[in-house]
Formats: C-alpha cells, structure tokens, sequence
C-alpha cells in the first residue's frame, strides 16, 4: 500500500512528488508514468521559457505560483547545476490601437510585483533590439529562458534519492475507489494501492479526474498544437534575446514571438490550432473517438463559435509559410520565408468548460480519493515547485 501515487512524469508531476518527499520524507511515494521517460509531452515540446507572472491576473493560481515559482525554479537550478540565462526580453506594441493594452500589461506587472519592469521607447527597444519594429515597449529583466526536460531530469533524481519510487511504461486506464483506499490499473494489469491519488496527467488529466469518480469534473481538455519554425543560423543575430507581441486579451495565447533557445539556436513561434489527437504533434495526427468528443463537447462549440475568424487564420497560418511570415515580419521586418526551417511542436491541453469558457487559472480539483490538477498550461513549467507545494499542503493536510 502506497500513501500516494502520482500520475503523470511531467514537470508538474515530478514536481509534486518531490515537494512531497521533501516534506514528509516518511511518504511511501510511487510515480507512474506511461511513457518510457520523464517529461515526454508538454514538458518536453515547450519553447523553454522562465515567465516573470507578467500576463496573469493579480491573486490568480497563476500569478501567485508562477511569481513564487519562479524564485523556487532559480533557486533549485542554481542548487542542483541546471543552467538557464535571465536574458530578459521585450514586449513590442507595433500600432497604435496596441499602446494601451501595452501599458495596461505594465500595471499588471507591477501589481504583479514585477518593479523592474520598465516602459520603454522606440529608440530604446532599438538599443536592446536592434532589428524590431516597435512604437513602445516594455523591458521584463526577469524572464529567461532554460531546458525544462533537464529540469525535469533533475527533479527525478533528486526524488529518488528522497526514495520516491518512479515507474514507467504505466499507463492508468482505472482507478478502483474503495471505502479506504483506490487501486490504480495500469495497461499491462498492474494493480498499486493508494491511500490518495494525485492526478498530474497533462493532456489527460480530464479523463483521469473521471477515473476517480470526480463528479464535479465539468471541463474537458481542448488540445491546441503550437508549432514552431527555426530560424536559419545566418539570420540569429536579428534576434538577441525574447521577443514577444502584445497579446490579444480576449484569447487564451501569447501569439507568436522570438525566442532564443538555451542550447542555442531561435525559434519562432508558435500559432495556436486545434488538435485532432491529444498528442498530435504533427498535421496528420488524428485519434477519431478524441476529435468527436472534443467536437461534441458544448464548451467547446461555443468557444468554436465565438473564436472562428481566429482559428481560421491561425489554420491559414499552420498551411502557409508565406502568412506565419509576414505574422513574424510585424516584429522584425527584415525576417523572409527562406530564413524558416520547420521546428518541432508542441501541444497545449486547454481545460475547456461546459459554457464555453476556456480556463485561464490554473485548476485543481479535490475528492473523496484525489486531488485532479486539471488545468495547468503556460506557465505551469516555471511554476513547477510552487504548484507542486499547493499540491502537495493539500495532500499533506488530508494523510
């Protein structure tokens, strides 16, 4: 018998069993995870950024974890030699209808505690950015950018040197609820017993939340595939640092930006398109059964309904080189087609509610048998620790 099994080898999973390790290293702990190594999915296809809490309401799940989060993140790399680079980077405002969303953007970062932030002029993006096209700016010092897989790495060797148990190859397909415990299936028709579960299952963290019998489970993951382009090495040097547009406020992403990577290299990216598989990573990706329960979700209608101009041109984008171009071209005018290599992709599981709301807030969801993280997208990998503390006083509170 297991005082808790973790599902899900993702950031936020090995984030959790460690926080919890850490904290009553007396916990018989087990993570399981279906595929054959950590942080295989969302993890692992991020663009590998360190978010300031710039973007997020003040007071939500989000600001206050990634804000906090985020020193956890720089101090545990710092303790344990993961390397990042606090490179800092520019938010650009490139018309004039943007300039006041630009400087509301600031007062949530200030509100956010973020005082280094600054305001910044054409010229002085031009200092900092030589090759952008801005009216004004805001200069965030803070983000940086780092290799979550390595991350990830990390967190698993340091749980199991707290003796936290990992196994892989497990996929959950049942979770038995008994009056004093639940038996977790996996696939290959292992049974472990559990005293709690904690779901951190990512892309299927609706489906496993069900398992447990969460009645009060009325979302469903929506997977968006974010993709990415590289940018040629003979055209890195338009690009010093991060780069990023201001966002529409009315939609759940950043756009697509710049963004120079740890292990060298820029990439630029992504778009945001409706997946046909919850791990689609590529174009063809399909998974019939997922894509009709995603289309006969009524969120989801209603979310297809109110955002179809948007998805349409962010399809016309995924098919045409020459229009994710000429997105990329608002920031720095001097970028061409020929300068993108097609990059890899990621994909974001969006929780999506039964009225058509897609959650901004992290989610977590509490019952008789588990606790269900089941809305954790950007920036859940830098703020990996502090959700993982959440997580884990919660659990601590009830065993």
């Amino acid at each position: 018998m297991y005082d808790i099994v973790v599902i899900g080898g993702g950031i936020v999973g090995l984030a959790t069993a460690l926080r919890l390790k850490e904290q009553k290293p007396s916990l018989k702990l087990l993570l399981l995870e279906k595929e054959n190594g950590v942080a295989r999915h969302q993890t692992g296809h991020n663009s590998g950024v360190i978010h300031s809490g710039l973007y997020y309401k003040p007071g939500s799940l989000k600001a206050t974890n990634c804000i906090r989060g985020y020193q956890m993140l720089i101090d545990f790399c710092n303790r344990e030699g993961v390397p990042y680079d606090l490179c800092g980077k520019v938010v650009v405002a490139t018309s004039e209808e943007q300039r006041p969303l630009l400087r509301n953007l600031y007062e949530r970062g200030m509100q956010n505690g973020l005082v280094n932030n600054r305001m910044i002029s054409q010229a002085e993006i031009k200092e900092i950015e030589p090759h952008v096209n801005g009216l004004e700016g805001i200069w965030v010092p803070y983000t940086g950018i780092i290799d979550y897989t390595a991350v990830s790495e990390k967190y698993a060797d340091c749980l199991r040197k707290l003796e936290g148990e990992i196994r892989f190859g497990q996929k959950v397909t049942d979770i038995k609820n008994r009056n004093t415990h639940s038996e977790v299936v996996t696939a290959n028709g292992s049974v472990f017993e559990t005293r709690l579960v904690v779901n951190c299952a990512g892309l299927y963290s609706d489906k496993i939340a069900q398992l447990t019998q969460a009645e009060n489970i009325k979302v469903q993951i929506i997977p968006f595939r974010g993709e990415y382009y590289k940018i040629r090495p003979e055209k890195h040097h338009l690009v010093r640092n991060l780069i990023y547009p201001v966002p529409d406020p009315n939609f759940p992403f950043l756009g697509v930006h710049f963004t120079r990577m740890i292990e060298g290299g820029v990439e630029a990216g992504p778009n945001a398109v409706f997946a046909f598989k919850r791990e689609g990573y590529k174009k063809t990706d399909i998974n019939f059964p997922e894509l009709l329960e995603a289309l006969a979700w009524p969120g989801f209608r209603k979310v297809a309904a109110k955002y179809w101009r948007t998805g349409m041109g962010e399809y016309y984008r995924s098919f045409s080189k020459a229009a994710f171009t000429k997105a990329l071209q608002e920031l720095i005018p001097e970028i061409e087609s020929t300068d993108l290599i097609p990059g890899g992709a990621g994909v974001r599981a969006q929780a999506c509610d039964y009225d058509g709301g897609l959650l901004d807030d992290f989610s977590i969801i509490e019952n008789k048998g588990a606790i269900n993280v089941c809305n954790a997208p950007s920036p859940a990998a830098t703020s990996s620790l502090s959700i993982g503390q959440t997580v884990s006083e919660r659990v601590l509170a009830r065993i």
